[in-house]
């Protein structure tokens, strides 16, 4: 009985251990450099490279959107209270400012 062939459309199920979707970018040259130099001083695919750094990247999106901006609040008590939600500290906004 003659073995299974196993030509190389099959070989990507081997490869990868989870379905994967193939996406077409653009890159500035000195990215697209940068990458493929990494890939053969690692010895392995672009691809993988671009996985790895998009993976980095997404360590952001695990973190609050309050911990990454947390040094970008106003922590003073001096502000009211209701700020946000009374419209008497609104007024005279937008009103031409005299010098």
């Amino acid at each position: 009985m003659p073995s299974p062939i196993c030509g190389i459309a099959l070989l990507h199920a081997l490869y990868y251990h989870s379905l994967m979707k193939t996406m077409t970018v653009k890159l500035p040259e000195h990215l697209a450099t940068e990458i493929e130099a990494a890939a053969k001083a690692r010895k392995i695919s672009k691809s993988e490279i671009v996985r790895e750094r998009l993976e980095q990247g997404s360590t952001h999106s695990r973190t609050s959107l309050w911990t990454r901006m947390e040094d970008l609040v106003i922590d003073d008590d001096s502000l009211p209270q209701d700020l946000s939600s009374n419209k008497t500290h609104l007024d005279g906004y937008g009103a031409s400012r005299s010098d």
